[in-house]
């Protein structure tokens, strides 16, 4: 099995050269959901995921990849639950993540970093107000909005 600095190594890799809506380098993002989901309990699965939970959508990793990846098959289907199917209705997106054990602390920390005030307000405002009710509506689908858990 990876170990955790070289899942590290690996999703900083994959990333390399990429960039957030901000401009800022992709891998800040995978590194505040990593810490998001250690800060909240998660265990070396979850945090693997974190790492990974962009890689295969952004086509940074193949599924293929991943699938071959020397990662626990727990980490694996965290990856691919959070990862967003072209054309997927988000309540089955939802679905999926809450079915997957572990995947919903790993979309926790993604949907708290996403939705962070200060880094939302590097975007435009019409971004940031999509972005804004995107964020809010995915945490209704999973029970966090509720439940005061979104961050």
């Amino acid at each position: 099995m990876l170990t955790a600095a070289e899942v590290e190594a690996l999703a900083r890799r994959a990333h390399d050269g990429q960039t957030d809506k901000a401009g800022r380098p992709y891998a800040e993002h995978l590194a505040a959901v990593a810490d998001g989901v250690r800060e909240r309990g998660g265990g070396p699965e979850q945090i693997a995921a974190a790492w990974l939970h962009d890689a295969v959508e952004d086509g940074a990793l193949s599924a293929d990849r991943l699938a071959r990846a020397a990662l626990t098959e727990a980490t694996k289907a965290m990856v691919l639950a959070v990862t967003k199917r072209d054309g997927e209705e988000p309540e089955a997106y939802a679905a999926r993540i809450l079915a997957t054990p572990g995947a919903l602390l790993v979309k926790t920390a993604d949907l708290a970093h996403n939705a962070d005030p200060a880094r939302l307000a590097a975007l435009d405002g019409p971004t940031r107000e999509r972005l804004t009710a995107k964020y809010a509506r995915m945490r209704a689908l999973l029970g966090l909005a509720e439940l005061g858990l979104a961050g």
